[in-house]
């Protein structure tokens, strides 16, 4: 792939989508919250998902007092527990939110600030793939069917997994993909997103290969930072020294509100396709444009290996075949 010159898109201007609903995990800050304010001003109906009730009511709140008439709910959901996924998305499924549609999902959440000893899950999962990759990957396959059967004529539903620049700062191919062996915090981070960036480009290609009517797409916001973001009450609220520190880093940085751009056109532009990989035009910073994902995370090879790793992990096999049965085209 190559990049594309990018056509205007103003976050504040998106194509209208009204009568559409979409789904965001960690949406009650940053990266997740921006992108659901952006598609709440373009009249869709935004699912805010989170694990913590009193945060995702703050962010519900700040935004119906930012956008005036926004159509939003929330919906608990840890990503890191296989139960909570389950629960969450049978909520869904059972038609327990105002539309009993769902045209995307946005796999947002994540830890960016791994811990510096290793930890696991009650299942016993390594916490930074657990939350950043192998919840995912439960959650839109629970969810693959619902999105299948709001196919049209005039739209494929899209699930967009959050890649990041750091897959291209070195090799990490996920051998031991849940580091029983050497634990270090940055390689936890950066091969979690070599997992999830992997993930997003095999799922695609699983499902235009079994007749799936639902696209699959990678995206990065760059280097997106609190300092240099708007203050909304309840959802980012940096202190003196962050502004500080993050405005020195101004160059080569932009605001999450600007991160979240790349991931919103990946989800709602008619303009991207599945199986694509999108960031800002200047890799930490800019227009979000096409761009070419590292080597790793492309690898056929490796991408089926992480699959089937990711299907034994969770237990879980996406079911391709009903959701081809199920489309509503």
């Amino acid at each position: 792939m190559t990049q594309r010159a990018p056509r205007s898109w103003d976050p504040s201007r998106l194509p209208d989508q009204s009568g559409r609903t979409f789904l965001i995990t960690g949406a009650n800050a940053g990266l997740g919250y921006f992108a659901s304010e952006q598609l709440a001003r373009a009249r869709a109906h935004v699912i805010l998902s989170g694990r913590s009730p009193h945060r995702l009511t703050a962010a519900r709140d700040a935004l119906e007092a930012r956008v005036p008439g926004a159509s939003v709910q929330t919906l608990l959901l840890d990503v890191s527990n296989s139960g909570s996924i389950r629960a969450a998305a049978a909520s869904v499924r059972g038609g327990l939110f105002k539309r009993q549609r769902l045209d995307g999902v946005l796999l947002n959440a994540g830890i960016v600030h791994t811990p510096r000893e290793r930890k696991t899950t009650r299942d016993g999962r390594e916490l930074v793939l657990a939350t950043n990759a192998l919840g995912h990957f439960v959650l839109a396959a629970e969810l693959l069917t619902t999105l299948s059967k709001s196919a049209s004529r005039t739209w494929t539903p899209r699930m967009v997994w959050l890649g990041s620049m750091s897959t291209r700062m070195g090799a990490y191919d996920p051998v031991d993909i849940q580091l029983e062996r050497g634990y270090r915090a940055w390689r936890a981070y950066v091969q979690s997103k070599v997992v999830v960036q992997a993930l997003g480009m095999e799922a695609d290609a699983r499902l235009q290969a079994a007749g799936v009517p639902v696209e699959s797409v990678v995206a990065h916001p760059g280097y997106s930072i609190g300092g240099r973001t708007p203050r909304v009450t309840g959802v980012n609220e940096p202190g003196l020294w962050k502004r500080v520190k993050d405005t020195l880093q101004a160059p080569v940085s932009q605001s999450k509100e600007d991160g979240a751009a790349s991931l919103v056109r990946a989800l709602v532009d008619p303009e991207v396709s599945g199986g694509e990989y999108w960031g800002p035009r200047h890799l930490t910073r800019g227009l979000p444009t096409l761009q070419q994902p590292s080597k790793t995370s492309a690898d056929p090879e490796v991408r089926q290996r992480i699959w089937e790793t990711c299907e034994r992990l969770s237990g879980m096999e996406w079911p391709f075949a009903r959701a081809a049965r199920l489309a509503g085209r």
